[in-house]
């Protein structure tokens, strides 16, 4: 089985490198082998999950329109599926990596993603999606290159530099897992990585002796790109460094209004990338900090990310007080006025020569409005569950998409309704039916008490309002409909809403979910299927020559 595996990757590689000879898009190619090591990034020993014996796992480097291809070769003791946050995997949701879409890579077993990165440029990542196997590593960053007859708007960085943040337990995923299927909450995270990496030692009482920590190097006098990501399990970050200004340049492939930014709250799932010159005299280092938002922060102390910026010129280390957090405790909009503030260069190209505001999403009519509501979690028939509109989500044994391939019946309902539920909550397979070519609005309304982001594959969606308290008509009167900001994560507020628009012209199953992992494992998710009913190869490409069977196609897999 393992030399015939070999054998198909090899001759797909060789397929694919003749192809290249014709092929107007170069490829990139990639070896992921995925397995479990043990690091200690908050001093205490743990099982983590690495690519390529590296945690976090390495850069995806490509360029807009190149065909990536990735060999992930399974060596945990667990099936895997990796998804490419943000990647629109424009005709081919095939490659999402998700459940709706994909049967799991079993353990011991290799399968070849392989992806165009059509029309896109900007900083994502990607990471494990089964099995709450994200709160254990396996991440990495995925940069889209600008191609090189497209401008960027800004001049060109001295350097490029990624910074992956995230909150940090020191139980393995399995048990903090079993907690969530015992009905528990996870409770508060032990600490904030920065790079896979604990924090600078800036408070005996509060950070070990021992724990390695990020360095970032720099140089006077320049100016850096910094590709920051929270990759963590469900904490918002305040992310700052210390005596410099942020200037926000994009975010999850949108140019943005450049604009300085002492700190910026990021939370689960985000993507930004900031310019940072060099300006600074450089007496000692610097502290980069990123810091529990939206709890008790008082009592959160420890979960704060400490990393340090140091000139090649430095006189010495940091020392003293971190830079302090945004002082909101009394003031809820300062954040939502923060993420208001973020929007669309509409002038700027994006990966195509066209400027981004090309495409005038506020004047589209829209064809379908969803109104979805998450709540904090139920029980539902004894189980503890996270719903979305009173829906909490069971993942079919035959993916969505594979259902629709071979035309099997009753994998799942296409019944999600436009509104909440008003009766018990229920769990089912539910999914969206959207309209190819349709043009949807979608209010998140979170009715917890904790921040929640959402994501949805295949697509950028504006980012058109957000306000405190229940969404209603007359809230569209708020709606930012020339420069909201595009992008696939956006953030809902603890008892407030967050208005999307989304243009439906990408043919497949995608999924729409919290990024809060543990309410994503718990149901807080659906799919929106968006068929094309003249079924052709200009619109979705064709299910893979590799793809893997499970469920009711168990039978076919070689």
């Amino acid at each position: 089985m393992a030399l015939s595996r070999f054998w198909g990757w090899f001759l797909i590689h060789i397929a694919l490198f003749l192809s290249l000879c014709y092929a107007e898009d170069p490829f990139v190619f990639y070896d992921f082998e995925v397995t479990y090591i043990t690091a200690s990034p908050l001093g205490v020993p743990q099982q983590v999950i690495a690519i390529n014996n590296k945690f976090p796992g390495p850069t995806i480097n490509s360029t807009t329109n190149n065909n990536v291809v990735i060999n992930v070769r399974n060596k945990l003791d667990e099936s895997l599926l990796m998804h490419w946050s943000g990647i629109q995997q424009r005709r081919s949701s095939w490659q999402d990596g998700v459940l709706g879409t994909n049967c799991p890579i079993p353990p011991k077993w290799n399968w070849t993603y392989q992806f165009q990165v059509k029309d896109q440029v900007g900083s994502f990542f990607y990471f494990p999606s089964l099995h709450f196997q994200r709160a254990a590593g396996g991440f990495g960053s995925f940069i889209i290159n600008n191609r090189p007859i497209i401008p960027i708007p800004f001049d060109t960085p001295d350097g490029d530099i990624v910074i992956l943040i995230g909150d940090w337990y020191t139980r393995n995923h399995t048990a903090l897992r079993k907690a969530l299927d015992a009905g528990k909450g996870l409770g508060m995270p032990d600490g904030v990585l920065i790079n896979g990496k604990g924090p600078y030692r800036y408070n005996d009482t509060l950070v070990p002796d021992g724990i390695e920590y990020e360095t970032i190097n720099v140089h006077p006098g320049k100016t850096y790109r910094l590709r920051v990501h929270n990759v963590g399990i469900s904490t918002s970050l305040n992310f700052r460094i210390q005596s410099h200004n942020l200037l926000l340049a994009e975010s999850e492939g949108s140019y943005t209004v450049q604009q300085n930014y002492t700190s910026l709250d990021i939370h689960v799932g985000q993507s930004y990338s900031f310019l940072l010159t060099t300006d600074q005299n450089a007496s000692s280092d610097y502290y980069i900090v990123a810091s529990a938002r939206f709890v008790n922060e008082s009592q959160w102390k420890r979960v704060t990310g400490v990393a340090i910026l140091r000139y090649s010129n430095s006189k010495g280390k940091a020392s003293g007080p971190l830079p302090d957090p945004p002082q909101d405790d009394f003031d809820k909009t300062f954040s939502m006025n923060q993420a208001r503030s973020i929007r669309w260069n509409v002038s700027a190209s994006g990966a195509r020569p066209n400027p981004q505001g090309s495409f005038r999403y506020g004047s589209i009519n829209v064809t379908e409005v969803y109104v979805l509501r998450n709540k904090p979690p139920e029980t539902i028939d004894g189980k503890r569950r996270a719903t979305l509109s009173g829906i909490s989500f069971v993942n079919p044994a035959t993916p969505i998409r594979l259902a629709d391939q071979y035309k099997i019946k009753g994998v799942y309902k296409l019944d999600f309704p436009n509104k909440p539920l008003t009766g018990p909550p229920k769990m089912e397979t539910s999914v969206i039916n959207g309209t190819y070519r349709g043009f949807m609005e979608v209010i998140l309304q979170n009715n917890d008490t904790k921040m929640h982001t959402y994501h949805m594959s295949g697509y950028a969606f504006f980012v058109v309002g957000m306000d405190y308290g229940e969404w209603s008509e007359n809230s569209r009167g708020t709606y930012n409909k020339w420069d909201g900001i595009a992008r696939s994560t956006t953030q809902v507020y603890p008892g407030a809403w967050t208005a999307i628009l989304i243009s439906l012209d990408n043919v497949g199953v995608w999924n729409l979910r919290t990024e809060n992992l543990d309410s994503w494992y718990l149901g807080q998710e659906t799919y929106v299927r968006v068929v094309n009913p003249e079924a052709t190869n200009k619109t979705e490409l064709p299910m893979p020559d590799n793809a893997l069977f499970c469920g009711a196609l168990s039978k076919l897999q070689k």
